[in-house]
């Protein structure tokens, strides 16, 4: 994939020089080579989720913080889930604690869309919206007692995005976990999923305390912050093939050629 992907790979070896300058370009390049690695083995793993049996997804997903999924008081919750090559992985064992909701972007080709959609609703009867469907069935759902897994780093253009810094890069960023806690009352709690050598460890991490803060700005500058601390842990499992600053600033050049 590294050596054919051309497009794919310029885009991963842009981020990484935009994020990590202090890097040599070989050191670059020989991280972008195992997060390909990394994530071909996270596609190929998908299939598991899809059809291997429940006691072996036990086996290979170990969760570690389960305590964490539900709230003993009973508010909703965001799962934050930043885009880290397990997080399919991450998805399916948590859906054998909780009846959670997402959000799922269709694919173009309709078989592989409907593997998506029925493995992420395999073990429960998950909530599912699409991308195009907005955020009001996600609130009602979770007002329903669904907590959220959500996805809050990709670039998705300018409406509805602010800019905040990635890695000391302006990004645009939907400043969606701020708003849905402060218009639900939610808990924000981190689900990091990490690819290892036999399987995949979830760390389900206790709800973050003084969120939301001062502003919707400030919040979201900070689950940026989150998320850098996160991707330095294992920079090579973290989705580099995202356009991640493809939205530029009025006036800026683009990343991307």
């Amino acid at each position: 994939m590294y050596a054919l992907g051309r497009e794919r790979r310029k885009v991963a070896l842009t981020n990484l020089r935009l994020c990590f300058p202090e890097k040599t370009e070989g050191e670059r390049e020989e991280l972008a080579r195992r997060h390909f690695i990394a994530f071909s083995r996270a596609v190929l793993d998908r299939t598991l989720g899809w059809w291997a049996s429940k006691e072996r997804l036990k086996r290979i997903i170990r969760i570690h913080g389960a305590e964490h999924l539900n709230d003993p008081e009973g508010k909703p919750i965001i799962l934050l889930s930043p885009h880290f090559v397990g997080l399919d992985a991450g998805a399916t064992r948590i859906s054998m604690y909780v009846v959670g909701c997402s959000v799922y972007s269709n694919q173009k080709n309709p078989v592989f869309n409907k593997l998506l959609y029925d493995g992420r609703k395999r073990f429960n009867d998950t909530v599912l919206f699409s991308r195009q469907e907005g955020m009001r069935g996600i609130i009602k759902a979770m007002k329903a007692g669904h907590q959220f897994y959500y996805l809050p780093d990709m670039d998705f253009g300018p409406t509805d995005s602010i800019f905040v810094p990635f890695f000391g890069v302006q990004a645009a960023t939907i400043p969606g976990v701020s708003r849905i806690v402060r218009l639900t009352g939610a808990k924000v709690v981190a689900c990091i999923t990490r690819q290892v050598a036999d399987g995949y460890e979830v760390e389900v991490m206790p709800p973050w305390e003084n969120f939301p803060g001062e502003s919707v700005e400030a919040d979201t500058e900070y689950v940026n912050r989150f998320i850098e601390s996160q991707v330095l842990r294992m920079p090579e499992q973290y989705f580099w093939l995202h356009k991640r600053f493809k939205t530029r600033p009025p006036g800026e050049q683009r990343f991307y050629q």
